[in-house]
């Protein structure tokens, strides 16, 4: 395979130049092969030998040989240079077109939602893309646990990365089992929760996660009580829906059991709105293709995505 030659400092100065020599046993041949000039080769050639501290050809006026240095040199240069190149191809690859194992880092309540439905067309239309999803509420960094990129709620993103929507806002909602609301009077209230079993979630960092509602347009932090403790939205979610206790969980989580009346909606005039669900990665790199082709084909198969193929920074949003 032809390379752009040039002389280079360093361990691999000359190499090429040598495996051409001793391909072609020829100076003007391995000139011609690589586009330089015979004096350009040879001068590559000489300063390799001084570097390995071998000569390395036997030259004569009609013919290029291989020395036992050389001979040497060769069986352990040849295959190198040979991988060497093969990688730079490789990484060429993942440069130009979709491929290689992309990695995300996702909250487990957003797979069913998001995800699933969207993994098998995927991978059908990129089929040299490996996906890898970690599910976990933990806010991990995605370059320290080599991620291309994560999906969070929008305040729990640092203001420093980029953007793209993947849900719109949506309300956060008290939900409780038709089975629990026949034993325990529906709460009107705020206040009324504090007679109920809440549900409640271990953030990342232990902490139990207040309730957060808006009373009267001004935002509102419930520290509740309850019989159940879990470190995720799909957990909880399933703990109200056997008559636990009621639980707040993202709307689109509650939507399937809130419609086959397996839950109830509750205290809906105090719900809270968030941002929604956003991908996000670190705005200091170029966007690989494997991960633009996920966001490309996710805007297009998903019906609730938007439709703007626009990136934006949050502002205004911490981590947690």
């Amino acid at each position: 395979m032809k390379q752009n030659f040039t002389v280079r400092q360093g361990a691999l100065d000359g190499v090429e130049a040598f495996l051409s020599v001793a391909q072609h046993r020829s100076f003007r041949r391995a000139a011609a092969d690589l586009g330089v000039t015979p004096s350009a080769i040879s001068h590559a050639v000489r300063v390799l030998e001084a570097r390995v501290g071998a000569t390395l050809f036997l030259r004569t006026t009609r013919s290029v040989g291989l020395t036992e240095a050389g001979e040497r040199f060769l069986s352990r240069a040849k295959p190198a240079f040979e991988e060497l190149v093969a990688a730079s191809e490789v990484a060429r690859d993942l440069g130009q077109r979709p491929t290689g194992l992309l990695r995300l880092t996702v909250p487990r309540a957003v797979v069913p939602i998001l995800l699933e439905p969207l993994i098998a067309s995927f991978c059908h239309t990129f089929p040299e893309v490996e996906v890898e999803i970690a599910a976990s509420e933990e806010l991990l960094d995605l370059a320290a646990g080599g991620f291309d990129a994560g999906v969070r709620l929008g305040q729990f993103i640092a203001a420093d990365m980029v953007t793209v929507r993947l849900m719109p806002p949506f309300p956060f909602m008290v939900v409780g089992s038709p089975d629990y609301l026949r034993r325990r009077k529906r709460p009107e209230s705020i206040d009324d929760l504090r007679q109920h079993a809440c549900l409640r979630m271990r953030r990342s960092n232990g902490s139990i996660a207040p309730w957060p509602f808006l009373n009267r347009n001004k935002p509102v932090e419930a520290i509740l009580s309850g019989p159940f403790i879990a470190h995720d939205y799909s957990t909880l979610l399933g703990a109200a829906i056997q008559g636990v206790g009621l639980a707040q969980v993202p709307g689109p989580l509650a939507k399937a059991p809130i419609a086959d009346g397996r839950l109830r909606a509750l205290l809906t005039p105090f719900a809270v709105t968030v941002p929604g669900v956003f991908l996000y990665y670190p705005g200091r790199r170029q966007v690989s293709p494997k991960l633009r082709a996920f966001i490309e084909h996710f805007k297009y198969r998903s019906a609730d995505a938007p439709r703007d193929r626009t990136t934006a920074k949050l502002k205004g949003a911490n981590s947690s």
